[in-house]
């Protein structure tokens, strides 16, 4: 398949770009608003073309089991769903950043807690960015836009993933999820050989050789001083991927006097307010966050020396303003704007939230 202009849903171009990549294996389960990732690799039946499997697991634990078995061979595999079914996906996820396996898992947040609403959220920030399940670890984290990065960044999330051996998410709002845009697809990668996987992942598990000699995958570790070896090597990778891996998107920030910070569709919506706020003279810049781990910590504090006040925008009670509050290390008020179960703000109260709590002057 050559590189090809199509409109369609950011689930379904999760789908394709998947098939593009050349991925080994999708397993996952049905829960709104993300069934489309599913439904469309069943109707695009890539196991008779490129050889990739594909299979609706009995449960989201099934399903991220079934990725932690994959990934332990070196197989390039992925899973997607929404906030429930990645509450239930944890342990697995905890398990796989243990093991220094990677796979790509694909969030479309709900609105929660619990069962909630099949409408947008931005609430499962604390859980993607903070770890998620037990132990110290950290999962990378890429925050789409437009449709056009849910493709980009399937890509770019199993690259990372086996560039570090950890596993990496890609935390998309409801709204990309769902809605249609003009996409470029990529063209079809060829998947590896054995010959290339066994170079690329010689820690894989294969099944050959002796016992001796033979690779063995777990994440379970009796020896307490060999557990902290392992953890401090852990801590060795997130402070390479800090270092190397952050990526964020500025717009009017040279001479910016205020700042918002907001992420994934969010972000567009806040655009737009930054126009409006412009038009008034109020000198408003914006920072996107692409990647929520690792946080853009330096950008921010850089712009925290020059703006008078920080308000961040999110679909959630305030989350990622507790990163931004850290980043910029008290030298400016930071301040957050929320809706929640499912609400979108329109750049109208954007603006208005930007001039009441940072309290700008008209």
């Amino acid at each position: 398949m050559e590189e090809e202009v199509r409109l369609m849903k950011g689930n379904e171009a999760i789908a394709h770009a998947a098939i593009r990549y050349g991925a080994d294996g999708y397993f996952g389960y049905p829960i709104t608003p993300q069934s489309e990732v599913l439904e469309t690799l069943a109707e695009l039946r890539p196991w008779e073309t490129t050889g990739m499997v594909v299979l609706q697991a009995e449960s989201e634990v099934a399903a991220i089991n079934m990725v932690y078995g994959g990934a332990s061979t070196g197989k390039a595999v992925m899973t997607s769903s929404s906030s429930p079914g990645v509450s239930l996906k944890q342990e697995g996820i905890s398990y796989l950043a243990a093991s220094e396996l990677p796979a790509l898992i694909v969030n479309v947040m709900r609105g929660g807690p619990g069962l909630g609403t099949i409408q947008p959220s931005q609430a499962d920030y604390f859980q993607a960015t903070k770890g998620g399940g037990h132990g110290d670890y950290h999962l990378i984290i890429l925050s789409p836009a437009t449709v056009q990065e849910m493709t980009d960044f399937v890509a770019l999330g199993f690259d990372l993933a086996f560039k570090y051996r950890t596993p990496a998410m890609i935390l998309a709002d409801g709204i990309v999820g769902q809605m249609m845009e003009k996409v470029v697809l990529p063209p079809q990668r060829p998947r590896r050989t054995e010959e290339e996987l066994r170079a690329q992942c010689p820690w894989a598990a294969c099944g050959k050789g002796d016992r001796k000699n033979r690779n063995v995958v777990t994440s379970l570790e009796m020896d307490s001083t060999k557990m902290e070896q392992n953890n401090l090597r852990f801590q060795e990778t997130y402070r390479l991927i800090e270092e190397n891996e952050v990526r964020c998107q500025e717009y009017y920030t040279d001479d910016a006097e205020y700042l918002i910070v907001a992420f994934g569709t969010v972000a567009r919506i806040c655009l737009k307010a930054i126009e409006e706020a412009r038009e008034k003279g109020i000198k408003v810049g914006l920072l996107r966050p692409i990647t929520l781990w690792p946080f853009p910590k330096k950008n921010i504090g850089k712009l925290s020396k020059q703006v008078k006040g920080i308000l961040t925008v999110e679909l959630n009670a305030g989350q990622m303003v507790e990163d931004v509050q850290l980043a910029a290390e008290c030298r400016v008020p930071v301040h957050h704007f929320g809706r929640m179960g499912g609400m979108i703000p329109n750049p109208t109260e954007i603006l208005e939230a930007l001039v009441t709590k940072l309290s700008i002057a008209q």
